[in-house]
């Protein structure tokens, strides 16, 4: 299992709730149904200002390949990012591997209902 970070630096003159708001009416549904593995979506209260960042999970880097261009070709996905991306003046990812003793080191997420079924990090299973 590998988890990814994306980071979205938004324009200061795009009220965050803006992009947030964009994203979760056009953008999330597309993600979810295609990428799976929805860990969650964040944004910062201290540090870099009108930031946001998203982690996803995959089985292994093929796994991200194959859902990625999937989402790529998707044509709600490409409606939201024409309205999205130029909100975003930077952005990162970054792909991480859970060591021996981390608590989330199998995919978390299943998206086998219409909410999908979210981990648990602190026990107790799925919710």
């Amino acid at each position: 299992m590998l988890v990814e970070q994306r980071t979205y630096d938004i324009s200061p003159g795009i009220p965050l709730k803006d992009f947030l708001d964009n994203y979760e009416r056009l953008g999330l549904p597309a993600q979810k149904r295609i990428l799976g593995g929805f860990l969650g979506y964040f944004t910062t209260e201290f540090g870099t200002q009108n930031q946001v960042r998203h982690f996803w999970a995959y089985s292994d880097l093929e796994d991200r390949r194959q859902r990625r261009a999937a989402l790529a070709a998707d044509h709600e996905w490409q409606a939201c990012i024409e309205i999205v991306r130029p909100m975003i003046i930077r952005w990162d990812n970054s792909i991480m591997y859970p060591t021996s003793f981390s608590p989330i080191r199998q995919l978390p997420v299943r998206a086998d209902d219409e909410e999908g079924t979210i981990f648990n990090p602190l026990g107790g299973g799925s919710r």
